[in-house]
């Protein structure tokens, strides 16, 4: 009979947590559906606000802005972080373990301080600000997340693993190649999704560092709120929302089969 009152007192603390989490994000995918512009009162059902969407070629030309700047710094951040906490936990050499805390010092910079230097660092340069100053801001920014989060993974390898293929003829690429990266692959995954996510939802680095020729969403879509929430943000998103469960899904699927 005690055991009654704690099973339910844990059910009502995980659905409060998870009430917290998502409700919000609940009320967001029911109100895209709602059959009204200027009111928050539920006025009916309709898909009216999802063909508008395809109609607003302004905000579909900032989200494809944006998930091209997602790709690409993803996948070089992610590369050069797994180079990167290879070497970290593999090799030894002047400065390591500095070079090492200086990722834990860019990931607790406050994004204002990082999109301020960066942009002063790319006038220093002569750099114009626009997509290519975009792209390596991200990469700055998602590159600590990347080479921590892998880290964590190799620091927990067997290193007679790799010593026993370095030992059967492997190279350092190939037992790199077909021993370590293998072994690596979810902490990759998790690292390029965690990068993807950063970039894609980032407004205060990008907003001082990018040009006006080139319009990402997220900073289209504060400029659009400032007026008030349209439809057609709320249909944006959880189009988007409904991308990354899918995304996820699949990337856990293919990390539980590379598993088994």
């Amino acid at each position: 009979m005690r055991r009654r009152p704690a099973k339910i007192a844990r059910i009502l603390y995980l659905v409060t947590i998870y009430g917290f989490l998502y409700l919000p994000i609940a009320v967001l995918i029911l109100y895209s559906f709602n059959d009204t512009r200027y009111s928050s009162n539920w006025q009916g059902f309709t898909l009216k606000w999802y063909t508008a969407l395809g109609d607003n070629r302004m905000l579909l030309d900032s989200l494809g802005n944006s998930l091209l700047v997602a790709l690409l710094s993803s996948t070089i951040a992610t590369a050069i972080g797994t180079l990167a906490a290879v070497a970290f936990q593999r090799y030894r050499f002047p400065g390591r373990k500095l070079l090492y805390g200086l990722l834990f010092v860019v990931m607790m910079s406050p994004d204002i301080v990082m999109g301020i230097s960066l942009l002063m660092f790319f006038i220093l340069v002569r750099l114009e600000p626009g997509f290519l100053t975009l792209v390596l801001s991200h990469i700055t920014f998602c590159l600590p997340f990347v080479a921590v989060t892998i880290h964590a993974r190799i620091a927990d390898f067997d290193p007679n693993v790799i010593e026993a293929a370095r030992d059967l003829g492997a190279s350092e690429y190939q037992a790199f190649r077909h021993v370590i990266l293998p072994m690596l692959l979810p902490a990759v995954v998790s690292g390029w999704l965690l990068s993807f996510t950063l970039s894609l939802d980032d407004v205060i680095v990008s907003f001082f560092v990018t040009g006006p020729t080139f319009e990402i969403l997220p900073l289209k879509i504060y400029s659009m709120v400032r007026l008030g929430v349209k439809p057609e943000v709320n249909a944006l998103s959880t189009v988007l929302f409904a991308i990354t469960l899918m995304t996820v899904f699949v990337s856990h699927l293919l990390v539980k089969e590379k598993r088994s």
